[in-house]
């Protein structure tokens, strides 16, 4: 029977926790969770704590990357089958997860993303996160010879071996993109499905439209320069 793991990276999800780690445990009773709480100030780590939890509270906010990376370690030392991600924010529907994780049951893929744009649900990003998508669906499409539709999903699955890859290699501050890259160059398989994701419960994204045009060029560069690494599986 494989071992399953929901990872779920929070930073000042405290008006959010206890819906999402409700939810997992409703709709995927047989998966164990970690929370990993990203130096929230806020009480998402005692919330989560008295839900009785697995939890890591991380010294300060190190940003997403170190916090996923951090929940593959835990998955990888552990010996977990399938990792899948689920964010605090409350977007990552867990009756969903069922469908997330079936072609990795099934031995067609190693890494699956959940596809906000394969036909299911309304989901409208904001112009600023439209043309980010869209330039890294396309340059990532020609770099991985594969139609990518959603790079910036962070609603994912992995396999046993890609949660060992993702525990020695993940990539820091905003790492969805840059980690396909570097799945693919290592040979993993990766798969899209469709999913129908949630507006936040509560608050508010930080991404405003400066951070937007950064994070683009930012990843951009780092994703040219991953293509410049020799990556081992």
């Amino acid at each position: 029977m494989n071992k399953i793991l929901v990872i779920i990276p929070a930073y000042n999800e405290g008006a959010n926790i206890e819906g999402v780690i409700s939810a997992v445990r409703r709709d995927v009773p047989y998966a164990d969770i970690v929370v990993i709480n990203d130096g929230s100030t806020d009480a998402t780590s005692c919330i989560a704590k008295g839900l009785s939890s697995s939890i890591i509270d991380l010294p300060y906010n190190m940003g997403i990357g170190a916090a996923m990376q951090t929940g593959y370690r835990y998955a990888d030392m552990l010996g977990y089958d399938i990792a899948i991600q689920v964010d605090g924010d409350g977007q990552h529907p867990a009756h969903q997860i069922d469908r997330l994780i079936a072609p990795l049951f099934e031995g067609k893929t190693d890494v699956v993303i959940g596809s906000r744009f394969l036909g299911e649900g309304d989901y409208v990003p904001s112009l600023a996160r439209s043309i980010g998508i869209r330039i890294f669906s396309l340059i990532l499409s020609v770099i991985t010879w594969q139609r990518v539709t959603d790079p910036t999903s962070g609603f994912r699955a992995l396999s046993k071996e890609a949660i060992t890859f993702l525990a020695r290699n993940y990539p820091e501050d905003y790492p969805e993109v840059e980690a396909i890259v570097l799945l693919r160059k290592a040979g993993f398989r990766i798969t899209e499905v469709p999913v129908r994701m949630e507006a936040r419960l509560w608050g508010k994204s930080s991404i405003t439209y400066p951070k937007a045009l950064y994070y683009m060029v930012k990843v951009l560069l780092a994703v040219f320069v991953d293509l410049l690494k020799k990556v081992e599986r």
